[in-house]
C-alpha cells in the first residue's frame, strides 16, 4: 500500500511538471489562434483553438462566442450559438460544427480557470512569477470569463439574468484588483521605496476589520449581511506559512481548503433574491455615492513600462499585465460612465469607476501585440471616437500632444497614430477602418467617412459589415443624403436584429424628407416618397418590444412608439393623411440624439437650419402646433446655431421657445418631454463654449461666470424627473458634470 501511495504521488508530481511546461506552450498556441478574431476570421480562431483544452484555449474560444454575440448585440446567439461553422477536422476535411452559445463557453472557461488557478496556488511546480502571485494567470483568465459573462447577462432580457451579470463585474473586480496591487508592491520594491504601502496597510485593515459595516453589508445585499469571505482575503495557515510568503505576497503554499484562494470571489449568495429586485425608483445616485470594497493602487506605481522592458522577458507576465489593464480599465471606464438614469446599479456592482485610470490602463495595454493589446486599442478608439463624440462638455486639450499621462478631451494625433499601428498589426481587420471612418467623422469628414466604409471589399464577419453599414447610415443622416440613409438603415434589417423599429422608423423619416424636398417641384415623385415613407413608419412600430435589454424595451422602441401614436392622433384629428401629420423634421431629431451635429461642416449645419425652417416657413398646419412642438423645433434649432458657434442666438432660442413654457405644458400624452431638460442642458453647453472664448481672449473673471452659469444649468438637468431617453441624454449630462468637477479641481475654484 505504501509502494502504491508513494508510486501515485510521484506520477501526480511528474504529471504536474508536465503541466508546467506545457503551459507557456498552451498560451502561445491560445495567442496564436486568437490573433485571427482581430483579423475578423472567426473560423480559423475556432480552426486554431479546437483540439486544446487549457484554459487560455478556452478563454479564447468563449471570446470568439462572445464576439459573435456582441458585435451585433445578437441575442440569439448567446443563447443557442451558431448552428453552422465551417471548420477543417484533422484530416483536413471540411466540418460543419456548431457552436455552443456564448454563456455555455464562458462557463465552461471560467470553470476551468478556477480549477487550474488552485492547483497552481498549491502546486510548487507551477509558475512562479517575480511580479504575480502564482496562479494569476488563471485568475486573469477566470476574471476574463466573467466580464465577459456578465456582459452576456446584461444583454440578456431576463432582469435577474441582467443583475446577475452585474455581480460578476464585482468578482472581476477583485480579481483583478489584486493582480494590480501585485504589481504595484513589484515597482514599490524595484524602486527600494518598499511594500508597506498605504494601499497594502489599507487591504490589511480591511482584512482585520471584521466590524467594517463596508465588510458585513456590501451596497447592493438584499436585506442580508453579505458574507465576510466574500471580499476578505485568507491568510495562509499550516507550518509552511512563513515559506508561503514571497515578495511580499503569498505564492499559493495554502489551507487544502478550496475556498481559500489568492484569489477570492465575491459572494453568490446575495443573487438569493434577485427574481424580487427591481431597478425602478425615484432616486438616483451618482458614483460619489458608493464606496470601493477597498482601496486601489490608483496613485501607487503603475506598471507602465513599454514592451521592451526587461520586466516582461516572461510570456506568461506579459500575458497578465496586458489582460489585467485591458480589463480592468474596461471596468473602470464602463462603471464611471453609467447615467444618473442607472445608478442604483451602483449599488448592485458595490465600487464606482475612475475613467482617467481606466483609459491610461487601456493605453498601457494597446502597447501589446496580443490579443488584449488589439482589444484595448479598438476599446480606446470607440471611447474617443464614439462616446467623447457623443459629448459636448469635455476638457480643454491640445489634439496634437502626444502625452502619454493626460487622457483629456480628443487626443486626435495619438488616436492616429494608435489607429496606424493597430492597422499595421491587422490589416485584414475592418474593425479598424471602422475606426478610421468614424475618426473621419469625428473631424468633421463625413463625406471621407462614408468613402472608407464604400470602398472597403466585404467583412467576412457579418457583425462587422452590420457595423459598418450602420455607421454608414448615420453618416448619410448626418450629411441630408436622405436616399442613402434610407437604402441604409434597410439594409441594417437584413444584417442585424437588434433594432428593427429604429431601422425602418429613420428609413421611414428619410423618406419624409424627400417628400418635403419635391413636394411643390415634382409632386409626382413626392407621392412616390409619401407612400413609402408611410409604410416604413406604420411598420416599425410592429417591431417595437421584441427586443429588451434588463427586461426592458429598447428606449428608442419606445420613442418610436409614441411618436407614431402621437402622428396618427393629429392625422385624424386634422383629417390630414400620415406623412403631413408628421411635425418637426424626424431626421433632425435623430441627428439630435446622435450628435450629429458635432460632426457636420458649415455647410451641412446651414442645411439643417434650412430643414428645420421649413416648420415655420413652408408647413401649412404649423399654425396647429402647441408649445410640445414648437418645443422640439426650438433645441434643434439652438443646437445648430450652437454648433456654428452662434451662442447668444442658440440661447435665445431656448430661452424663448422652451424656457418660457411651464415644464408642465411640455410633457404628457404624447408630448416629446425631454425638451425641457435637454433645454437645460443646451444652456450650460453654450456657457461652457463662451467660457472657452472668454479664456482665448484672456478674459478671465468671464471665464468664471460662464462656468458657473454652466453649472448651474447642468445641475438643473440632472436633478430633472424621469422623461423619455433620459439614459442617453443622462451620459451627456454625467460628462459634463465630470468635466466640471475636473475644472474645478484644476482650478481651484470653489464649486
Amino acid at each position: 500500500m505504501l509502494r502504491g501511495w508513494i508510486h501515485s504521488k510521484s506520477a501526480n508530481a511528474s504529471t504536474q511538471s508536465l503541466d508546467t511546461l506545457a503551459e507557456p506552450q498552451n498560451l502561445e498556441a491560445a495567442l496564436r489562434a486568437a490573433k485571427h478574431i482581430m483579423d475578423d476570421d472567426l473560423e480559423s480562431a475556432e480552426a486554431g483553438l479546437a483540439n486544446g483544452n487549457s484554459s487560455f484555449h478556452k478563454l479564447a474560444k468563449g471570446m470568439v462566442a462572445f464576439l459573435r454575440a456582441t458585435l451585433g448585440f445578437e441575442p440569439e446567439i448567446m443563447r443557442e450559438g451558431v448552428s453552422e461553422v465551417v471548420l477543417p477536422n484533422h484530416l483536413g476535411r471540411l466540418l460543419m460544427c456548431h457552436v455552443p452559445p456564448a454563456a455555455d463557453r464562458l462557463a465552461d472557461a471560467e470553470t476551468t480557470a478556477s480549477t487550474d488557478r488552485r492547483r497552481a496556488q498549491k502546486d510548487g511546480h507551477s509558475y512562479r512569477s517575480a511580479i504575480y502571485p502564482p496562479g494569476a494567470e488563471f485568475a486573469l483568465c477566470h476574471a476574463q470569463t466573467q466580464l465577459m459573462s456578465a456582459v452576456i447577462g446584461v444583454l440578456n432580457e431576463s432582469l435577474t439574468e441582467s443583475i446577475k451579470g452585474f455581480y460578476k463585474l464585482r468578482k472581476a473586480y477583485v480579481t483583478l484588483n489584486e493582480i494590480l496591487d501585485a504589481e504595484t508592491r513589484y515597482m514599490r520594491k524595484r524602486s527600494g521605496t518598499g511594500i508597506d504601502t498605504p494601499s497594502r496597510r489599507s487591504v490589511e485593515s480591511f482584512r482585520s476589520d471584521r466590524s467594517s459595516p463596508l465588510i458585513k453589508e456590501m451596497p447592493g445585499g438584499f436585506g442580508g449581511a453579505t458574507s465576510l469571505r466574500s471580499f476578505q482575503k485568507p491568510t495562509p495557515n499550516g507550518p509552511n506559512s512563513a515559506a508561503a510568503q514571497q515578495d511580499g505576497h503569498i505564492n499559493g503554499a495554502q489551507d487544502d481548503d478550496d475556498d481559500e484562494d489568492q484569489f477570492y470571489d465575491a459572494d453568490d449568495g446575495t443573487t438569493a433574491n434577485l427574481d424580487s429586485l427591481s431597478l425602478e425608483g425615484e432616486g438616483t445616485l451618482s458614483a460619489t455615492d458608493v464606496r470601493p470594497p477597498y482601496n486601489t493602487a490608483a496613485s501607487h506605481g503603475m506598471l507602465d513600462h513599454d514592451p521592451d522592458s526587461d520586466i516582461f522577458a516572461n510570456p506568461i507576465d506579459v500575458f497578465i499585465h496586458s489582460g489585467a489593464n485591458l480589463c480592468f480599465g474596461l471596468l473602470l471606464v464602463m462603471i464611471a460612465m453609467i447615467p444618473p438614469a442607472f445608478g442604483k446599479l451602483l449599488f448592485i456592482i458595490g465600487f464606482h469607476g475612475d475613467k482617467d485610470r481606466g483609459i491610461r490602463m487601456l493605453w498601457q495595454a494597446s502597447k501589446f501585440q496580443n490579443i488584449n493589446g488589439a482589444m484595448a486599442g479598438l476599446i480606446v478608439l470607440g471611447y474617443y471616437n464614439t462616446f467623447i463624440g457623443m459629448s459636448d462638455i469635455i476638457p480643454d486639450s491640445d489634439p496634437t500632444s502626444i502625452d502619454q499621462i493626460s487622457v483629456e478631451g480628443y487626443p486626435k494625433h495619438r488616436c492616429e497614430a494608435l489607429l496606424a499601428e493597430m492597422r499595421r498589426r491587422h490589416p485584414k481587420s475592418h474593425l479598424w477602418l471602422l475606426e478610421e471612418a468614424r475618426m473621419q467623422a469625428a473631424n468633421r469628414h463625413l463625406s471621407t467617412a462614408i468613402s472608407i466604409l464604400e470602398r472597403s471589399t466585404k467583412s467576412p464577419l457579418k457583425q462587422v459589415e452590420a457595423l459598418e453599414m450602420f455607421e454608414k447610415s448615420l453618416d448619410a443622416m448626418y450629411m441630408h443624403d436622405y436616399a442613402l440613409c434610407a437604402k441604409s438603415f434597410i439594409a441594417c434589417v437584413d444584417l442585424n436584429n437588434w433594432s428593427h423599429t429604429l431601422y425602418y422608423y429613420i428609413a421611414g423619416a428619410a423618406n419624409v424628407e424627400m417628400y418635403r424636398q419635391h413636394k411643390k417641384l415634382n409632386p409626382t415623385q413626392a407621392a412616390v416618397y409619401a407612400e413609402k415613407a408611410t409604410e416604413l413608419l406604420k411598420l416599425a412600430p410592429k417591431h417595437a418590444g421584441k427586443k429588451k435589454f434588463m427586461a426592458r424595451q429598447l428606449p428608442f422602441d419606445v420613442f418610436v412608439t409614441r411618436k407614431l401614436q402621437k402622428w396618427e392622433s393629429r392625422a385624424r384629428d386634422w383629417s390630414v393623411p400620415l406623412i403631413d401629420a408628421v411635425g418637426v423634421s424626424p431626421v433632425e431629431e435623430m441627428i439630435f440624439f446622435w450628435n450629429g451635429y458635432k460632426r457636420m461642416d458649415m455647410s451641412q449645419l446651414e442645411h439643417s437650419l434650412s430643414r428645420l425652417t421649413w416648420s415655420e416657413t413652408s408647413n401649412p398646419d404649423w399654425k396647429r402646433e402647441g408649445p410640445d412642438e414648437k418645443a422640439l423645433l426650438s433645441v434643434l434649432y439652438a443646437t445648430t446655431l450652437r454648433n456654428m458657434q452662434r451662442y447668444e442666438e442658440a440661447k435665445k432660442s431656448l430661452r424663448s421657445g422652451v424656457l418660457s413654457y411651464d415644464k408642465n405644458e411640455l410633457k404628457g400624452g404624447f408630448k416629446d418631454d425631454w425638451t425641457a431638460p435637454a433645454a437645460n442642458y443646451e444652456m450650460g453647453v453654450n456657457c461652457w463654449m463662451q467660457r472657452g472664448e472668454a479664456r482665448k481672449e484672456g478674459k478671465e473673471a468671464e471665464v468664471t461666470k460662464w462656468v458657473k452659469e454652466c453649472k448651474s444649468w447642468i445641475e438643473k438637468a440632472a436633478a430633472w424627473e424621469k422623461y423619455e431617453l433620459d439614459a442617453r441624454i443622462g451620459l451627456k449630462i454625467a460628462t459634463a458634470q465630470d468635466t466640471l468637477r475636473r475644472w474645478h479641481e484644476k482650478e481651484g475654484t470653489t464649486k
